[in-house]
């Protein structure tokens, strides 16, 4: 686990939103280390897939994963691929803005 302490009961303790506004920090470090310092970056991708694939093992997820899938498809055809989707930094920022936005409202912030 790159999260040390995190473990799968603990992640699946988070709701949905809450789980995806906090895949969607680890992709917003991504992007704004990509171009300051490259390792920083790679690291905050690599536990933003960790984050996602726990997301995806979630018994309470199972109806979501076929769009948890193309997002995990879809994050690395952009930031290690092709880039075939179409992706931009603003359309990642806003897809998981929704979900952060929304966990914010659910704890009544």
């Amino acid at each position: 686990m790159l999260h040390q302490g995190l473990t799968q009961e603990k992640w699946q303790r988070l709701s949905f939103l809450a789980q995806m506004g906090n895949v969607g920090s680890e992709v917003g470090r991504t992007i704004n280390w990509r171009t300051k310092n490259q390792e920083q970056s790679q690291a905050a991708f690599d536990r933003g897939l960790e984050l996602l694939d726990l997301t995806l093992t979630d018994p309470k997820n199972r109806n979501r994963l076929k769009e948890l899938c193309r997002v995990r498809e879809a994050l690395a055809d952009y930031f290690y691929g092709d880039n075939e989707f179409g992706s931009t930094d603003k359309s990642w920022e806003q897809y998981f803005y929704g979900f952060a936005h929304a966990a914010a409202l659910e704890r009544g912030i």
